[in-house]
């Protein structure tokens, strides 16, 4: 086994958070995950007589300008709406420089179940990615009732922009692509649409504290509010490690037979549809065939591509093996984010479940917006959260 170098990386995501269904108290479901034109929003055009109005609201207030960039570090979830006592609690915790709340659940868009928050846009924006926060022309569209979704969920999960898609309140317009950089959510609201789609009021709350020691601040908050809290590191701020590079041994990866029988099991599911979220057996995205084809053969993966991005070392593409994971980048309002993996079939190939209207395959690999190349380690994979 050639000696293979890694930076050490801590990984502890929204993911983790669990977002209760709609109209319903908090409780365990499972986290789920390039047009040519701009994907963020562009003016929202007037209603043409004979269209299907969106779910009513109130009158439509001009979104504040951006004035300043929080950092989110923490996503903190309760089972009850947040009291200014609670809040009080953790704004005076050691380094919290902002807080925002929001409404969370899972809500039914488009006969997808999708974690969803409702938030006030002057306010939200300033959380999010630069590129999201500063186009006025999204932040106003989602004030007049427009949802906006995730890069991944509109383009391969088949939510194409400005189409209308069924939700429980009626249909909601697709105004835009536009990552928040939370990975457990694939859709925002404003607080309005957020109370027609049933969702509780003040459950979610987003701590910005860019100096402080994020696992440290997350023990905090958990020890300061009441029992069922979930608090996720998003940007975690951790300590540097003291020894940046580890050796891996050669028992630390999957054995070759445990390949074979990943590969065999991925292969088994040639033709079969990708379904936006679907782990199997019968559809799949591509993070969802990951973690179904390695389950085969006894190694436990996390469930989402920028987990499995931290299962193991990274090699070159060149020294690439059957049974490596293959990663890309391909949102453009999140450039840093893992959104496509696929599983390294050899000879220049991959297997891979691509996207809405496509089928699980074995194809060329290609290098456009190329993550790297991940050898995954059964031991690092069970530890991913």
């Amino acid at each position: 086994m050639p000696f293979i170098v890694v930076a050490l990386v801590a990984v502890l995501t929204a993911d983790v958070l669990l977002l209760a269904r709609s109209g319903q108290d908090v409780g365990p479901v499972r986290a789920q995950a390039t047009l040519k034109q701009t994907p963020l929003a562009q003016r929202r055009p007037q209603q043409q007589q004979g269209q299907q109005q969106p779910p009513p609201v109130t009158t439509v207030q001009p979104v504040e300008p951006l004035k300043k960039l929080h950092k989110p570090n923490l996503f903190v979830l309760t089972s009850k709406p947040f009291t200014n006592e609670l809040l009080r609690k953790v704004a005076k915790l050691r380094g919290v420089r902002a807080l925002e709340l929001a409404d969370a659940a899972s809500v039914m868009l488009d006969d997808k179940r999708v974690q969803t928050l409702a938030v006030n846009p002057s306010t939200f924006r300033s959380y999010t990615p630069k590129v999201t926060a500063s186009s006025d022309a999204l932040w106003q569209n989602v004030a007049a009732g427009d949802v906006a979704v995730s890069f991944v969920l509109g383009n391969d999960g088949g939510l194409a922009l400005h189409r209308r898609v069924a939700s429980p309140a009626g249909t909601l317009r697709i105004g835009a692509y536009a990552t928040t950089g939370f990975g457990a959510v694939d859709a925002v609201v404003s607080k309005n649409v957020g109370r027609t789609l049933g969702l509780p009021r003040d459950n979610a709350l987003i701590v910005s504290a860019p100096d402080t020691n994020s696992e440290t601040l997350r023990r905090a908050i958990l020890k300061r509010l009441p029992k069922g809290t979930q608090v996720a590191m998003v940007n975690p701020v951790l300590p540097q490690p003291q020894t940046p590079t580890r050796t891996w041994p050669s028992g630390s990866f999957m054995t070759g037979e445990q390949v074979t029988v990943a590969l065999k099991a991925a292969a088994s599911k040639l033709g079969r549809p990708y379904v936006w979220g679907a782990e199997g057996p019968d559809t799949f995205d591509c993070s969802g065939l990951v973690q179904w084809a390695f389950a085969q053969a006894g190694v436990r993966m996390p469930r989402v591509t920028h987990q499995q991005w931290v299962t193991g070392p990274q090699v070159p593409l060149s020294q690439a093996q059957p049974g490596d994971l293959i990663f890309w980048r391909l949102d453009p309002t999140n450039p840093d984010y893992i959104s496509h993996v696929a599983i390294y079939w050899g000879n220049g190939k991959m297997i891979q479940a691509p996207r809405t209207g496509d089928v699980v395959k074995i194809s060329p690999v290609h290098t456009r917006n190329l993550a790297g190349v991940v050898r995954v380690s059964p031991v690092a994979a069970s530890k991913v959260r």
